[in-house]
């Protein structure tokens, strides 16, 4: 664990500092989505939108993943949502820690991400909320910014989606995810995600598109409680 950021502005500066780090992978991330969303036909300013006000790179991939697979737009909601589940549990940790009246406690919270809600972790359960927004603001100017960068990037360049491999980043990302969570070793996050696959595997052959990425990600749930723990 960190020793406590100082207080004030030197505590949003160490986590932009912090942060930054990151930002640089969230920015090839964002710059893939940008591309794929362009690639479904999303437009320029659709995909900048969302990335602006929702800001999850899983759930922005699983609603690009759904609706290119030619899925319908509620299944891929659901998935976006249940994917966004874990910040349930982040939230309600965090919470105690936030500052000022309801929709400034709601501003803040909209800046718990899983990278900055990590770094942000204090001795005894504590929070450093400064630090964990200024961890956030970094990865969110990458990934408004990468996003714009894939949408308006020419044909042929890095609009090549296929060409130039971005189409392997979204699993990749999700893998690296995946990876780390199984390290924990704890039961309840191997046995989700071990029935997440086979329901994703025996699924795709049958069913709609999006359903066993839905599926999959409903299984998942049962990892929440611990590995957010």
């Amino acid at each position: 664990m960190r020793n406590e950021a100082g207080r004030g502005s030197e505590g949003y500066l160490a986590g932009m500092r912090a942060g930054l780090p990151f930002a640089l992978v969230v920015g090839v991330v964002a710059i893939s989505f940008g591309v794929l969303a362009r690639s479904l036909g999303w437009g320029v300013l659709a995909p900048i939108v969302f990335s602006v006000v929702t800001y999850s790179a899983a759930a922005q991939f699983a609603v690009a993943t759904v609706l290119g697979a030619g899925g319908g737009v509620f299944v891929a909601i659901a998935a976006a949502v249940l994917l966004n589940a874990r910040f349930l549990p982040m939230g309600m940790a965090v919470g105690p820690f936030l500052k000022g009246g309801p929709l400034r406690r709601a501003l803040e919270a909209q800046t718990i991400i899983t990278t900055s809600w990590a770094l942000a972790i204090r001795t005894g359960g504590r929070f450093d909320r400064a630090f964990m927004i200024g961890a956030t603001v970094p990865q969110y100017l990458a990934w408004t910014v990468g996003t714009t960068v894939g949408v308006l990037a020419p044909a042929g360049g890095l609009g090549d989606f296929e060409r130039l491999g971005l189409d392997a980043i979204f699993p990749a990302f999700f893998l690296a995810l995946l990876i780390g969570e199984l390290r924990s070793g704890q039961k309840r996050t191997i046995a989700a995600t071990a029935l997440a696959a086979v329901l994703a595997t025996a699924l795709v052959p049958i069913a709609p598109p999006g359903i066993p990425v839905l599926a999959a990600c409903g299984a998942a749930l049962l990892g929440l409680r611990e590995s957010s723990s």
